[in-house]
């Protein structure tokens, strides 16, 4: 492929599955993570032309950690493409860029599916560039970052802060779903009404649509026993960071931080009453 070289850090679900396709696809891939398999490979990402990193964005009792993110990323070689896949906060990319001038830094986020994640890398629904800085050269390399991914039938290149709230936007609009499901399946068991033929007919309503109805879920690998709310690795973490980053761009919307807080306490009130996922509310709040 052009001689291209392929530099994966990180080889959780998005990035595993992100190497595999592209070593499908006929390019030279580097693979470089923690495990003892791809630890060897550190020294080896500064040789490749285009990085993708998918690394932990944490949120702690202290807030967002994008921490792990800004010391990868040194790794990346001068002059090459880096290119974010982890969930970052509005103007992380702009940030991070000018902290490494030596190389060219975008954003593109992920939207896979657990379940399906490896069918989801190789047909996209959607790939989302964003550049920290305007002008053709930014313009440039995220078109030939798209040149490269699996075709989608929707493709858009736009500044790194809207691709960053892009990921917010889709991720707590589903936690609030998945909330507000719960709140009506409670409903419905309180006045004897089947929740499963109301959740039925909603979901086919094509505005709403079938996913994140079900209020009982087993998020984690390996947890068998249903729970309630939105629980995973991503949508606790995810909306906890928003929430303080909307507190402290928007403190005069007294309502607006109600709204969201309250779905947070309500949420973790479904979780930590469930059992679901509690070693997440922990590492998010101390809990």
């Amino acid at each position: 492929m052009d001689n291209l070289k392929i530099g994966f850090i990180g080889q959780g679900m998005v990035g595993k599955n992100m190497a595999d396709d592209f070593s499908d696809r006929g390019y030279e891939v580097v693979r470089y993570s923690l495990d003892s398999e791809h630890l060897v490979n550190k020294e080896k990402i500064k040789e490749c032309d285009v990085v993708f990193i998918a690394v932990p964005t944490p949120t702690t009792p202290e807030g967002f950690d994008d921490s792990i993110l800004k010391k990868e990323i040194k790794l990346v070689g001068s002059g090459k493409i880096a290119v974010i896949k982890s969930t970052v906060l509005p103007g992380t990319t702009q940030a991070i860029q000018e902290e490494n001038p030596n190389i060219f830094v975008l954003h593109s986020p992920e939207f896979l599916v657990a379940s399906n994640a490896p069918e989801n890398t190789r047909k996209p629904l959607r790939n989302i560039i964003g550049i920290p800085k305007d002008g053709e050269e930014y313009k440039n390399k995220a078109l030939f970052i798209l040149s490269i991914l699996p075709k989608a039938s929707y493709e858009k290149v736009t500044s790194s802060d809207t691709t960053e709230l892009i990921k917010y936007v889709g991720n707590n609009f589903l936690y609030t779903k998945v909330v507000f499901m719960n709140i009506m399946y409670d409903l419905a068991t309180n006045i004897g009404v089947n929740w499963d033929e109301v959740s039925e007919a909603v979901s086919n309503d094509p505005r709403i649509g079938k996913s994140h109805m079900n209020p009982t879920h087993a998020s984690l690998e390996g947890k068998t026993s249903p729970g309630r709310g939105a629980g995973g690795y991503c949508f606790p973490k995810d909306f906890e960071a928003f929430l303080q980053f909307y507190k402290g761009k928007m403190s005069d919307d007294a309502n607006g931080l109600l709204v969201l807080e309250t779905l947070r306490n309500k949420n973790v009130e479904l979780l930590k009453q469930s059992g679901k996922d509690e070693e997440i509310l922990k590492g998010i709040y101390n809990v």
